[in-house]
């Protein structure tokens, strides 16, 4: 416990340098999998459950914990992998994503280990689990698995990707005409959720699995484009974690490329809390987004494209 609370409060000096830190363990096999360290809150052994009647069947239990309700998942029966047996001794790591907290039960934690995630690739297609991971990486000459975890939440609890009236009733569709979004992110679920929103408006979605690609992407529109880039890409959304290039370093580098630095730039993470607003504003996004939220990200989206065509016409003038 204690390592895990230093490795938690020391994760603002591995932003900007490409590392991360993963918590490392096993489900019912002796296969490793992990999460990032920075969605954790704790691990511990698990508490009294109470089974609740029609839940999913990924549900095994709640647990109440400081006085709050947590859903338990049994994570090795969401990635269809034998279910972990319960009892007494079962470990959970309690963790928050998108702003929600749950508990997933695991068949035991192995350690955290600080990685680069140059070191860190995108999992092998026709790999069996592949949709149920984000990454893949090597550590002690055995792959570990980096689960999606956000594909394991919402295949219980689907997020809605429509825009509620109210957020739309004086937006203009004619704004998006010839406007284009460019979206990196490594998980498939959180792609097609943004992606249904922003088209809903009326705009184009350009996609990267990560920053590396997203980084390569820019720099040649920027080449083939001669100065005109900003008169379409009306903003580039990124996630946070991912393999190859991050989001914190995919935004420096926007930064430091004459051709990029002016773009409107959203760092758009399942991590939550105020350290996702202060490390956004050290690499110099332009705003914080949690997922999924699709009616902030269209308020978001549509005061950029209102604030664009107020730019356009004052060019123009």
């Amino acid at each position: 416990m204690s390592e895990l609370l230093k490795s938690v409060d020391s994760r603002t000096q591995l932003v900007g340098q490409n590392r991360f830190e993963i918590l490392m363990f096993r489900l019912s096999g002796r296969q490793r999998f992990a999460i990032n360290v920075f969605k954790v809150q704790e691990v511990l052994t698990l508490p009294k459950m109470t089974v609740m009647p029609g839940a999913h069947p990924n549900v095994v239990g709640v647990i109440h914990l400081r006085g709050r309700a947590i859903p338990v998942y049994d994570l090795a029966r969401a990635i269809h992998l034998k279910p972990v047996p319960i009892t007494e001794d079962s470990t959970v790591i309690v963790s928050e994503y998108n702003s929600t907290v749950q508990a997933f039960l695991v068949g035991g934690v192995d350690r955290i280990v600080n990685l680069n995630w140059d070191s860190v690739r995108p999992p092998p297609s026709g790999a069996g689990r592949e949709h149920y991971l984000t990454a893949v990486t090597h550590v002690d000459d055995e792959i570990v698995e980096i689960i999606d975890v956000e594909k394991v939440l919402a295949e219980v609890q689907p997020s809605r990707s429509d825009v509620s009236a109210e957020i739309t009733e004086d937006y203009t569709p004619e704004l998006a005409k010839g406007k284009t979004v460019l979206m990196v992110d490594d998980s498939p679920t959180a792609i097609s959720q943004a992606r249904a929103t922003l088209r809903s408006l009326g705009l184009v979605v350009h996609t990267c699995n990560n920053g590396e690609e997203g980084l390569n992407l820019l720099q040649k529109w920027a080449t083939e484009q001669e100065g005109k880039l900003h008169d379409q890409l009306l903003m580039v959304i990124t996630d946070a974690e991912m393999p190859v290039m991050d989001g914190y370093r995919f935004t420096t580098e926007i930064r430091q490329d004459s051709r990029l630095k002016d773009l409107y730039v959203i760092l758009h993470t399942s991590m939550s809390g105020s350290f996702n607003d202060a490390m956004a504003e050290k690499v110099g996004c332009n705003a914080f987004l949690s997922k999924f939220k699709a009616d902030e990200l269209a308020k978001i989206t549509i005061d950029r494209l209102k604030a664009f065509a107020e730019e356009q016409e004052k060019r123009a003038k």
